[in-house]
């Protein structure tokens, strides 16, 4: 076995090790679909008005109040630079728990829960950008499906939105 093909096999093992048998609550953005590791999952919640949040960048939609608590509401199409969306009766926040840190995460849709299984996840692809490689963690294969897995503390850090250090790490 060549030293290229060991350390791909190491990382394959590692990454089943850190993913085997979590679940994951699949959501959709456009056509594509991502999972989150539905540990850090508080709630989905249907979209409803929040309180703008001035000079924000347009990702922040701005902050509603979730039982006395503050909670920004990032529209992860537009951090992910991809168009925006009317907001309609299928829009879905979810609420989750970062660090301690509550966070409501706009996305188009939810579809369900899943659990993959050994050999169901792939490495995630290296990218041009360390940033963009970083934000995902690997890719689900089940049947015709393909789910990118997020890290979403990553995918939702920015220099304009601080998280706790220990999950921005």
């Amino acid at each position: 076995m060549s030293a290229p093909q060991h350390i791909e096999q190491s990382a394959a093992k590692q990454l089943q090790a850190d993913h085997g048998a979590q679940e994951y609550l699949v959501f959709t953005l456009g056509q594509e679909e991502y999972g989150i590791d539905i540990q850090i999952v508080q709630e989905l919640r249907s979209y409803e008005a929040v309180t703008n949040i001035a000079n924000s960048p347009d990702y922040i939609k701005g902050v509603i109040n979730l039982r006395g608590n503050i909670i920004p509401i990032i529209d992860l199409r537009l951090r992910l630079g991809l168009p925006a969306r009317f907001y309609d009766q299928f829009t879905v926040v979810i609420v989750v728990n970062l660090g301690g840190q509550q966070l409501g995460i706009i996305v188009d849709g939810v579809s369900d829960v899943i659990i993959p299984q050994t050999g169901q996840i792939q490495p995630a692809p290296q990218l041009s950008s360390v940033n963009e490689t970083c934000r995902f963690t690997g890719v689900a294969t089940l049947d015709d499906r393909m789910i990118l897995l997020t890290d979403i503390s990553r995918l939702v850090a920015t220099n304009d939105f601080c998280l706790p250090e220990k999950v921005a790490a």
